[in-house]
């Protein structure tokens, strides 16, 4: 639209402004300066020397002018057809940029860990777009490492997570919307899966399946924290790159996994999940931005939705 705008002012000269459009429309729909003066409430000689300036800009005779009316040239019949395109274009503009700024129009890109916003994003985002239909809403699943950059870049205005700890937390703001227990993830048919809770001392023998390291930076220090009291760290035998090949480790015997009790839901019935004996730390999931981003008021609303189911869960 403003290329459109740029391109037909470069041709017209400086000195042209849409005003001078609306001025021609009204007097070529009406054919008439007497009746155009009057709907646009300004003085009929005024507005003709408005007409005549248009003109002049251009370089053609628009319309002819007689005591009966006005009579459109066949250039002024082809204006007409431009001009009246060209101001919906503009009106249509201006509306979205209004829209806009209201949070009813627009593109969102956001950031989600599928595991653990499983509870939150999907209802909120349904009823999001339930009440704005006009704003586009782009879902990046990644790994922490990524939706930080995302977040810095500004490739994502916003990013639903697992909070975000130690360096990594520097430039990036956290809002917590739920805590979630941390609980151990087993194989159906694995010992411990009888047990109703399992002591973190029988967690500590098993060999444990966890997430990569350097995707998930803030997994492994969770995970080491819980260990700290009884004097030991946990034993690694696979790093997942995603929750589908966690499961996949897991369910097929290569080790347990420590995570959270909304895991649940991912999971189903291929993986038992137990709480931990004694055990009351949590892991916080809401929303990360950039402290220097721009998140848009369509974005600010999207949070507002996360606010309001979190609260109702």
């Amino acid at each position: 639209m403003l290329l459109a705008l740029s391109c037909l002012f470069g041709i017209m000269g400086a000195a042209m402004e849409l005003r001078h459009l609306r001025y021609f429309l009204v007097v070529a729909e009406s054919l008439s300066f007497t009746k155009a003066a009057a709907q646009l409430r300004i003085a009929q000689p005024a507005l003709s020397r408005q007409v005549q300036a248009l003109e002049d800009e251009i370089g053609v005779d628009l319309m002819k002018r007689g005591p009966r009316g006005v009579v459109l040239t066949a250039e002024g019949k082809l204006f007409l057809a431009e001009a009246r395109d060209l101001l919906n274009r503009a009106e249509a503009s201006v509306e979205k940029v209004r829209a806009l700024s209201r949070g009813q129009y627009g593109e969102l890109h956001i950031g989600y860990s599928p595991s653990p916003t499983v509870e939150i994003l999907p209802p909120a985002l349904a009823a999001f777009q339930k009440a704005f239909p006009h704003v586009n809403v782009l879902l990046h699943d990644g790994s922490q490492r990524e939706h930080i950059d995302g977040l810095r870049d500004g490739t994502l205005q916003l990013a639903i997570t697992p909070e975000i700890m130690n360096q990594q937390a520097a430039g990036i703001e956290f809002e917590v919307l739920r805590g979630y227990p941390f609980c151990v993830a087993l194989a159906p048919t694995h010992p411990l899966a009888r047990l109703k809770t399992i002591p973190l001392e029988k967690v500590a023998a098993e060999p444990m399946v966890g997430f990569s390291r350097r995707d998930y930076p803030d997994y492994f220090p969770f995970v080491e924290s819980l260990f700290l009291p009884l004097g030991v760290k946990p034993r690694i035998a696979v790093e997942c790159d995603s929750a589908s090949s966690l499961i996949t480790a897991v369910e097929t015997g290569r080790g347990i996994a420590l995570t959270i009790s909304v895991f649940k839901i991912v999971s189903g019935k291929r993986l038992a999940l137990r709480p931990i004996s004694g055990v009351t730390d949590e892991i916080s999931v809401g929303i990360a931005r950039a402290t220097n981003g721009d998140v848009t008021p369509a974005g600010e609303k999207f949070c507002e939705f996360l606010r309001k189911i979190s609260k109702g869960i």
